[in-house]
């Protein structure tokens, strides 16, 4: 297997033993893969974090950090976590396995190496290394090109960076489950992805829309679930995209959902999306202070559109959040 020096995948040999290390990197150098080396856990998990790596095969026994240690510590780390890990060990006890599954292992290798082996495992987990960084390049693509097309208009700059932020940390206060988490801090940037669809005078006209521009208007979550539906890492994320703009009382759209048949996690979204359109500047209005904001929308609540439990749970969060903005100075 040759690799171009551009596409050459880089794997780290952790093991305290030199001719362990040796060995192994004489096997993967022969195959065309490119290698780094360390002695110890702590050298290892230093690699990790700041090199680009495709693969790293971790030897259990070693001083400092173990590689059960590194493993854990690389899949709890946002930036290391799609890693494929190997652990390489002599133990051979079904407890000694299940504590590698424990701290993330995606394979395992026994002492002494085949050399067929490893390179079969090698192979086969860098083609889902592979898989991997394709799908992340596809949610850039999608997040950049939410971002470029909320950047067209100035009053609504930041907005999905704000959104993303508070929604899922609105989940997070109604202890939903992390992979929903991820779905509301990704819906938060991507929900409005079918404005591209839209034409710019209709989303930036500032008086009432006719009917077939509100048509047109109303198609955007339609759009936008469209586009995202082929990234199968965004199925937690479609029902946000689709009825973020449903009301309690079925009079939203674009499907008329009522009640407890709109998802949570589109509830939530549109709990904090209302929020920030009415705290933010717009051309036909200043932006209302967070106590109107939030009467506004418990007054809309009372008429039957929104959830008033979520609008009470995002008041509480509110302070939080402003004051992480003013420390941090992010302009959420």
């Amino acid at each position: 297997m040759i690799h171009s020096i551009a596409s050459q995948p880089t794997i780290l040999i952790a093991d305290d033993e030199e001719a362990n290390r040796e060995y192994l990197s004489m096997l993967l150098d022969t195959q065309g893969y490119r290698t780094v080396a360390a002695a110890d856990g702590t050298q290892a998990l230093e690699i990790l974090r700041s090199r680009h790596l495709d693969l790293a095969l971790l030897d259990v026994m070693m001083p400092g950090q173990t590689g059960y240690a590194v493993c854990s510590a690389a899949k709890s780390d946002p930036t290391t976590r799609l890693i494929p890990v190997v652990l390489i060990t002599g133990l051979n006890r079904s407890e000694d396995r299940i504590k590698g599954i424990e701290a993330g292992a995606d394979d395992f290798l026994s002492k002494p190496v085949d050399r067929a082996e490893l390179l079969a495992r090698v192979r086969s987990l860098l083609r889902l290394k592979n898989f991997t960084d394709e799908l992340e390049s596809a949610e850039t693509v999608l997040c950049s090109l939410a971002i470029s097309i909320e950047a067209k208009d100035p009053y609504t700059v930041g907005h999905c960076d704000r959104l993303s932020v508070l929604a899922e940390g609105l989940g997070r206060r109604l202890g939903l489950a992390p992979d929903l988490l991820i779905a509301l801090r990704r819906g938060g940037i991507v929900h409005d992805l079918g404005k591209v669809a839209v034409p710019e005078h209709i989303l930036r006209k500032p008086g009432k829309l006719t009917p077939e521009e509100r048509r047109i208007m109303e198609q955007r979550p339609v759009v936008g679930e469209r586009i995202c539906a082929p990234l199968k890492s965004f199925r937690q994320v479609l029902p946000i995209i689709r009825h973020h703009h449903e009301k309690l009382d079925g009079s939203g759209y674009p499907d008329g959902l009522k009640g407890s048949a709109i998802p949570l996690t589109a509830r939530i979204l549109s709990t904090v999306d209302v929020y920030d359109a009415l705290t933010t500047d717009r051309p036909y209005r200043k932006a209302f202070s967070r106590d109107d904001g939030l009467e506004m929308m418990l007054e809309e609540a009372r008429r039957g559109w929104w959830d008033p439990d979520l609008i009470r749970e995002l008041e509480l969060l509110l302070p939080d959040f402003e004051a992480a903005r003013v420390h941090t100075g992010v302009p959420f």
